[in-house]
């Protein structure tokens, strides 16, 4: 896509869902020819055009062509993932007194929101046009008792792709009642083009001193560990792959929470932090990711198998760096909370800023 002299936002229709809900493509251009594909779907990233050192433009996210195989998908590609991303240990938690069981769709625990969690719900959605940013502004509502949770839960999630070729997401909720809310953007990433193959070669920075270590289960143990000696030691960049085939877990490679360092503040007072910058040497692309959250969970698409579930995308042929609370906080008292009672708002701020290397 040559470069444009004016921003623009679009829609055009993108299918129906199984059950008969109507789904819309959205279309964001920058003036550099920098373009975002959105669908109301999960309100999902379904597409990022970005040049290379050539000036030549490819995807870089991963996505599916229709909403037949985003129906069909397990990976929740580009979505909003809630209400609690990650898991939540024996699909349940406690608040003052009062036990709430959850559905449980990761063996004991509950994973990303649930069996319907807000990436398979079709979002409102408005568009948004300012003097520097196009995007669009998405709004879903989930009702008291989905998958378990209490409190009627109205959440917005906005995208902005400005003229200086960042893409800003904007997470707002708030609640009728007390519920655990930790929501993420669950963007799939390969820098050489999302058809380009394995991320291995593709070097990663994550500004994080500690990790939280888990059990079997994937749970965290409540507790804290240095990334000093091991390989999850990414403070300074490092090819993906250098480490990947030393660890133990199955499926084989990153699916690691990382700690963010509080004191990489970008010196502004929005509490943004640079919590990881990624480049592939190849198409010298550059992703650096900035966030007011905490956490990133880290992942290096050990699931992804070449099957329809995955859209046939193969294993280890994108990263994802999901930003958000402490995992399993709601039931881990030394953690910082996810709680969110009625009348606060709660706010989740990441940018995803592109280039390309010196």
């Amino acid at each position: 896509m040559p470069p444009t002299t004016s921003m623009s936002v679009s829609k055009a229709p993108f299918g129906s869902t199984r059950s008969g809900f109507n789904v819309t493509q959205f279309v964001c251009v920058n003036k550099n020819g920098h373009s975002v594909e959105l669908i109301d779907y999960g309100a999902a990233i379904a597409s990022v055009r970005t040049p290379d050192l050539d000036g030549h433009f490819d995807n870089i996210a991963l996505g599916c062509d229709d909403i037949q195989a985003y129906e069909t998908s397990t990976c929740y590609f580009g979505s909003i993932v809630g209400r609690v991303c990650n898991r939540i240990a024996n699909a349940c938690f406690n608040i003052e007194g009062i036990e709430y069981p959850l559905v449980a769709n990761d063996g004991p625990n509950h994973l990303h929101g649930g069996s319907i969690g807000f990436d398979q719900r079709v979002w409102e959605s408005e568009l948004i046009e300012e003097d520097e940013a196009v995007g669009v502004r998405f709004r879903l509502v989930s009702e008291a008792g989905d998958e378990g949770y209490p409190g009627r839960l109205t959440v917005t999630a906005e995208y902005r792709l400005t003229n200086d070729n960042e893409l800003s997401l904007e997470l707002k909720a708030t609640t009728s009642e007390q519920t655990h809310v930790n929501l993420t953007g669950h963007g799939y990433w390969n820098l050489g083009g999302s058809t380009s193959g394995s991320i291995r070669d593709q070097k990663l920075m994550i500004n994080a001193d500690h990790y939280l270590p888990v059990n079997d289960n994937m749970i965290p143990i409540g507790q804290l560990a240095s990334v000093e000696g091991t390989h999850l030691d990414f403070r300074i960049a490092k090819a993906i792959g250098r480490d990947l085939d030393s660890l133990t877990n199955d499926p084989i490679g990153y699916d690691h929470c990382f700690v963010v360092n509080d004191h990489e503040s970008n010196g502004d007072e929005s509490g943004l932090r640079t919590v990881a910058i990624a480049v592939d040497p190849g198409s010298g692309r550059r992703l650096e990711i900035l966030t007011n959250q905490p956490c990133v969970q880290f992942y290096s698409g050990n699931f992804l198998n070449g099957q329809p579930t995955t859209n046939g995308f193969k294993q280890h042929t994108a990263f994802c760096l999901e930003t958000q609370g402490y995992v399993d906080a709601a039931n881990q008292p030394t953690f910082p909370s996810t709680l969110l009672k009625p009348g606060e708002l709660y706010l989740h701020k990441t940018v995803y800023r592109f280039g390309v290397a010196d």
